[in-house]
């Protein structure tokens, strides 16, 4: 008789730093600023069971939720200034600056925002690399050690 195994799941903290403004707000965050962000990257698998094997009991090996998280999110927006597309004038003149790390994103770089762009850059990451065997849970991402944003899975 097979029983079947419990959904586990691990997250995987990784840092950087990146500039950002809100451009409509009434206060502080409408000038140009930066932050330490951090992102806590969760996924649900099951244990692996695989004897002798580097995997063996474990749901995935936390350098590679690194590795791809690395790749996808914190080495692009690493140092970069995240600037929302709507943000024109910003946009136009960041690209004034010669080799000036700019992200334009979708939305604007609030913290909500970011995370939900983490979310959506990673999950179809985490789909294709593990043939589906794990699933994004959630997205935690720090704008300040007291102000976070959460994403999860629907």
């Amino acid at each position: 008789m097979t029983t079947k195994q419990e959904a586990i799941s691990i997250t995987r903290r990784l840092e950087f730093d990146s500039g950002h403004r809100i451009p409509n707000h009434d206060g502080q965050c409408r000038h140009l600023h930066g932050h330490r962000y951090a992102i806590e990257v969760t996924l649900t698998g099951v244990i692996a069971d695989h004897p002798g094997k580097a995997d063996d009991g474990m749901v995935l090996d936390f350098g590679d939720i690194k590795r791809l998280t690395n790749q996808y999110v914190v080495e692009p927006w690493d140092h970069a200034f995240l600037v929302a597309k709507e943000d024109a004038g910003l946009v136009e003149y960041l690209n004034t600056i010669p080799d000036h790390k700019t992200v334009v994103m979708e939305h604007v770089p609030t913290v909500e925002n970011l995370a939900s762009a983490a979310f959506n850059l990673l999950q179809p990451v985490f789909e294709k690399a593990f043939e589906g065997r794990l699933k994004l849970s959630s997205i935690r991402l720090y704008e300040t050690p007291n102000c976070w944003a959460d994403v999860s899975h629907s």
